[in-house]
């Protein structure tokens, strides 16, 4: 009875390999938009701006790895690119904020005035 028992089993092990073996696979050339989307406009905008030698720099100084910042670029989600790219956007060019032009306000202020005061 032992030996009946492991003959069907192996005949059942034999048919269900050979069953699972037959399986179809195909093999194909894509198209390179089919592997990787294309890159949307704002987050090659956060790209580049990792590219600036100034952005590099500061990222280094912070202790931040400039390929683990691109990294964490490209696993961004479209919103969270959208809001850092809008956030960019907005930024004062010069780095200026709203105290700094309070101060050069009062600067040329006091300046005008020591000049007119002769």
């Amino acid at each position: 009875m032992n030996l009946a028992f492991k003959k069907t089993t192996c005949r059942v092990l034999v048919v269900s390999l050979l069953a699972l073996s037959f399986q179809a696979a195909q093999a194909g050339l894509i198209r390179a938009e089919q592997a990787a989307p294309p890159m949307s406009a704002e987050r090659a905008l956060l790209l580049g701006t990792l590219d600036r030698a100034e952005v590099t720099a500061q990222l280094q100084a912070l202790g931040v790895d400039p390929l683990a910042a691109r990294q964490r670029i490209q696993s961004m989600s479209d919103q969270e690119v959208h809001a850092m790219a809008q956030d960019i956007q907005a930024a004062p060019a010069g780095g200026m904020s709203d105290w700094a032009w309070v101060a050069v306000v009062l600067l040329g202020v006091a300046i005008w005035y020591y000049a007119v005061r002769k």
